[in-house]
């Protein structure tokens, strides 16, 4: 089965375009399709709406992280049990950073790739016939980015909607939707993005009213018949993240979430056994495990009772010193002396490493890394290098006296110092790695 695909695009964060693509995603499923969502760039949020409102695994499609091989391998792996792909942009259609052609990691980048049409969503309210500029510009930027059809979203009437649609139909674009205001359908946010899947009362039913809006404002069979076939050219797998042992511990509540989903399935894939335990419920990783791995997410939001659950802190010190520990962004927080909550409260973490973080002193560290390993660690042997993303508002408050674990670039090569930390068994740093550099 070869799937058929579609950008889900806008000019810029927070024009609808999740709300669309999760409620078109919801809408097919609800059809009986096979559908995936997929989201280009470093995003660990978002794949979990798509998760829930399909039933299959979302994945991330990242240009400038990924190898050429590695993404073709698992965009072949996603269209190869699915009928449609709903690719949602990161961002803007067309923002990524200065790279190579084809690898600053855009959701553009995947459209001349793939040659996958775009849907359009754009933001209309404070606007009308002018949105047909707007949409202009999109379809004359690439030529080889090709818009397919556009969404209206945030109307304030139907004469709202008859003056911007006629405008952008005069100009040879197909309006397929048109969705009036309704703040109601918004979905929950904190400092991180969306307030995540698993956190979220009764999913299921906004899931559902999404869907309800997308079958009454989009139509659908139009833009079913926009898509076309996701045929990557054969890629494989040798630059993914490899399993860092045949039995990984891996810390899963509330606390920490944010473990890209093709990092996971992958380990799977390759004869790993990801065995979960929670932190917040005082649980250690099980004694059988070969590696423990403490994943981003939220530990600021529960530092108190990570503090107090003895059970897993005297596991995570058994653990560790024998065998390794790895933790990312959230989880490398958790591994030092202490975290300093919002409201300035401290709170004794584990002491495997001798930093301590704060985020009462917020400030937003955001982009693409590259790192260059200076010892093995679950990441890879020494001297690998890694490519991944940074995204946090916590700050470092104390160094302590370990050793640096990488070499840190930002996305064009720009030297950034060394960062993160290892002793003994243990390692962790602030970005999330997302595949070997190649």
């Amino acid at each position: 089965m070869t799937a058929r695909a579609i950008i889900i695009g806008a000019p810029r964060s927070g024009s609808g375009k999740t709300s669309v693509t999760i409620g078109l995603l919801r809408a097919l499923a609800r059809r009986g399709l096979k559908v995936r969502g997929a989201k280009s760039g470093p995003d660990y949020i978002d794949p979990g709406f798509h998760t829930a409102a399909t039933g299959l695994s979302g994945v991330n499609l990242d240009s400038w992280a990924m190898s050429p091989a590695l993404l073709n391998a698992l965009a072949a792996q996603a269209a190869d049990d699915a009928d449609y792909i709903i690719l949602e942009s990161a961002m803007g259609l067309f923002d990524g950073i200065p790279a190579l052609e084809g690898r600053t990691g855009s959701a553009a980048d995947l459209a001349r790739l793939y040659g996958l049409p775009v849907l359009l969503v754009l933001d209309v309210s404070g606007q009308s016939t002018t949105a047909a500029a707007v949409a202009k510009g999109f379809a004359t930027y690439d030529l080889d980015v090709r818009m397919a059809g556009v969404v209206l979203n945030r109307l304030g009437s139907e004469r709202h909607r008859r003056l911007s649609g006629d405008a952008i139909e005069a100009i040879g674009l197909p309006v397929v939707g048109a969705i009036l205001r309704d703040p109601t359908l918004n979905l929950p946010e904190r400092h991180l993005g969306l307030v995540q899947a698993g956190e979220y009362e009764n999913l299921m039913a906004h899931l559902d009213r999404l869907a309800d809006m997308v079958e009454k404002s989009l139509d659908i069979d139009a833009i079913l018949k926009l898509a076309t076939p996701l045929q990557p050219t054969p890629g494989n797998f040798a630059d993914a993240l490899q399993p860092p042992a045949q039995r990984i511990a891996l810390a899963e509540d509330a606390a920490f979430t944010f473990l890209y989903p093709h990092v996971a399935n992958h380990w799977r894939k390759a004869g790993a056994e990801i065995v979960p335990f929670s932190p917040l419920a005082d649980e250690a990783p099980a004694e059988d495990c070969e590696v423990c791995w403490l994943p981003g997410g939220y530990p600021e939001l529960h530092a108190g009772k990570l503090a107090a659950a003895t059970n897993f802190q005297a596991g995570m010190a058994r653990f560790a010193a024998t065998k390794p520990v790895h933790g990312e962004c959230g989880g490398f927080m958790v591994l030092g002396e202490a975290l300093e909550d919002a409201d300035g409260q401290s709170h004794k973490m584990l002491g495997l490493l001798g930093h301590s973080t704060s985020f009462a002193k917020r400030k937003m560290n955001l982009g693409y890394r590259e790192a260059r390993l200076r010892a093995a660690c679950p990441l890879g042997p020494e001297g690998t290098l890694i490519r991944g993303h940074e995204f946090h508002y916590a700050q470092m408050t104390a160094t302590g006296n370990d050793e640096p674990l990488a070499d840190l670039a930002d996305g064009q090569g720009n030297p950034l110092g060394a960062s993160g930390y290892r002793r003994g068994h243990v390692s962790g740093t602030f970005f999330h790695a997302i595949a070997r550099g190649a």
